[in-house]
């Protein structure tokens, strides 16, 4: 490791933080220290580092704005891969080029100001472009499935590819990375639909009331923990009905707002939440013998 951030800096490939505290960067503010989180400056600054992470054998993981992620307790002895300095914008017509690293809900705020309609769903999802893309996030009945045209990849060989959207293998909440690790989102570019600013702007006002209204925003968490599943109620109201709103473990609790949410109420661990996440899969599954999918990501709890 130390090798690695040696060649880093005499590189100058972009920031490096050293030790930091994985629970400032992920939105349950939980989680260990890892050896060092990295910013590569630009796309190509990106390469060196993932040439890098491999000369020395280091394990690594890109991070967004940590909305779906729930890192362990423990120290992470590897690199996290921030991408927040591929944060170009550009609007052409009905389309725009986005870098991996930009904000999700700036990039909506500023498609209602070019009256493109399309991203109203993304305006309260607090990720970055790559991580949506990686996850397919959605609400209201879209995702970015529906809006990317094509990605920037960086391939885990080191080259720089272009996916379309049907390589892309979107599916609710799934996609193409998912399935392909060490395949990295760089840029995306999507496609929209010209609409009336006003009326995209009142759409947005309309569901940020809405999630004010039945979310626990007030509480660090990480949005929806299961999957919908085919068929059936939406699962907070399976958990509900199971009586499981308010159940807690540690400082975790399953929010009285909206039960397929899981707050840090009090100073939570990681082991907390995710031990919480597990009683709930389990009862479920043991209740109505259906097996949740847990929409976020366990990271180093081996």
């Amino acid at each position: 490791m130390k090798e690695f951030i040696k060649e880093y800096e005499e590189l100058e490939l972009g920031k490096i933080i050293k030790a930091p505290l994985l629970a400032k960067y992920t939105t349950y503010r939980v989680g260990g220290v890892a050896s060092c989180m990295v910013f590569p400056k630009n796309i190509d600054a990106v390469v060196k580092t993932c040439r890098l992470i491999q000369k020395y054998h280091l394990p690594f993981k890109v991070l967004g704005k940590g909305s779906n992620v729930l890192f362990s307790d423990k120290r992470y002895t590897g690199i996290i891969l921030k991408l927040d300095e591929l944060n170009q914008v550009e609007f052409y017509e009905n389309k725009v080029r986005v870098g991996a690293g930009f904000s999700l809900i700036k990039l909506s705020m500023l498609a209602a100001k070019h009256a493109l309609t399309g991203l109203e769903f993304a305006s309260g999802i607090p990720g970055t472009v790559g991580g949506a893309i990686f996850m397919n996030a959605g609400a209201y009945k879209s995702d970015m499935g529906y809006i990317v045209q094509t990605v920037k990849v960086l391939t885990p060989d080191f080259r720089i590819i272009t996916l379309t959207n049907r390589e892309l293998q979107f599916h609710y909440r799934s996609s193409f990375f998912q399935t392909h690790p060490g395949y990295i989102c760089l840029e995306a570019t999507l496609r929209l639909q010209k609409g009336k600013k006003e009326a995209i702007e009142r759409v947005i006002k309309d569901r940020k009331e809405r999630r004010k209204a039945t979310q626990p925003l007030e509480y660090p968490c990480a949005g929806s923990v299961f999957r919908n599943p085919e068929g059936y109620e939406p699962v907070g109201k399976l958990i509900e009905d199971l009586g499981l709103k308010g159940l807690t473990k540690g400082g975790a609790e399953v929010s009285l707002k909206h039960a397929n949410f899981i707050i840090n109420k009090e100073n939570a661990s990681a082991r907390d939440i995710h031990d919480l996440i597990l009683f709930v899969k389990d009862a479920v599954e043991e209740h109505y013998q259906l097996k949740l999918t847990i929409e976020q990501e366990f990271v180093n709890f081996e």
